[in-house]
């Protein structure tokens, strides 16, 4: 990719889009900037990565072909006012924050200029990130390839319509840490059965992973696979029906609707 890519902000996922654009070659990482208020974390940045730090965010994108904005959301609308005078029309804005909309920022740096909104989650710290993207009117096909393949780097991205974001936050973007939750739960099980809690861990983990990987990659339906491991009269179907009459379902589903209704009331 011969391109320049900046980053303002320099925290987790920043460090991870980093990390996967490093790692994969995508750019050379002196093709690299990066911004920071903190110079302890960008002292920290260049030593992991040995990309080009700033305290200057303006130094970033004056440099830059394409700038991240990794900085929290309530800050956003500060930054991008704070250098939206060096946004020409050949940059590329890619944002990363909940609630943010393209016609917000547009409203910022002009709706002449080229931005993509983005919505990776935490996995992208291990490389198994998941990212939607979607662009404005100004974004070429190529442009977005090109910025998808940047997403690509750390994990998997899909282009989706803005309609769909809030979607994505509850599916992807907030999913970890219900993921989380119930791998938590199956391990405080195997916990009170005896087990050592480190080998819980990994036991409910690797059966997280694995069954997702199998979704992925055999194409069959989730219950199909679901019922693939269900024999008759076994200890797994009676987990299922345990599940059933707790509402798991049911509550996955409330949960992800909170989410999403809290994600649009966040772009209000």
């Amino acid at each position: 990719m011969n391109k320049t890519i900046g980053f303002i902000g320099s925290g987790n996922m920043a460090k991870a889009m980093i990390g996967g654009i490093v790692n994969s070659k995508l750019v050379p990482s002196n093709k690299i900037n990066v911004s920071d208020l903190n110079q302890d974390t960008l002292n920290k940045v260049n030593a992991e990565f040995n990309v080009n730090t700033s305290t200057d965010s303006r130094d970033v994108v004056e440099k830059s072909d394409i700038v991240i904005v990794a900085v929290k959301p309530n800050v956003y609308d500060l930054v991008l006012d704070s250098v939206k005078d060096l946004i020409d029309n050949n940059k590329i804005i890619v944002t990363i924050a909940a609630g943010k909309t393209i016609e917000s920022i547009e409203n910022i740096i002009g709706n002449d200029k080229k931005i993509v909104r983005t919505m990776p989650n935490t996995p992208a710290l291990v490389n198994e990130g998941m990212s939607a993207l979607c662009k404005n009117k100004n974004i070429s096909n190529d442009e977005l390839d090109t910025v998808k393949n940047i997403f690509d780097s750390f994990g998997k991205s899909e282009v989706v319509s803005e309609n769909m974001i809030d979607a994505v936050i509850g599916v992807s973007g907030s999913a970890p840490a219900y993921v989380f939750m119930f791998i938590e739960a199956m391990a405080d099980a195997a916990v009170s059965a005896g087990m050592a809690r480190n080998q819980a861990y990994k036991f409910a983990s690797q059966a997280v992973m694995g069954s997702a990987k199998m979704v992925l990659e055999s194409g069959k339906h989730p219950g199909e696979l679901k019922d693939m491991v269900c024999s008759p009269g076994g200890t797994t179907i009676e987990a299922v029906k345990t599940l059933e009459e707790k509402g798991l379902r049911n509550a996955v589903i409330k949960a992800m609707e909170n989410c999403i209704k809290k994600s649009q009331e966040m772009s209000k």
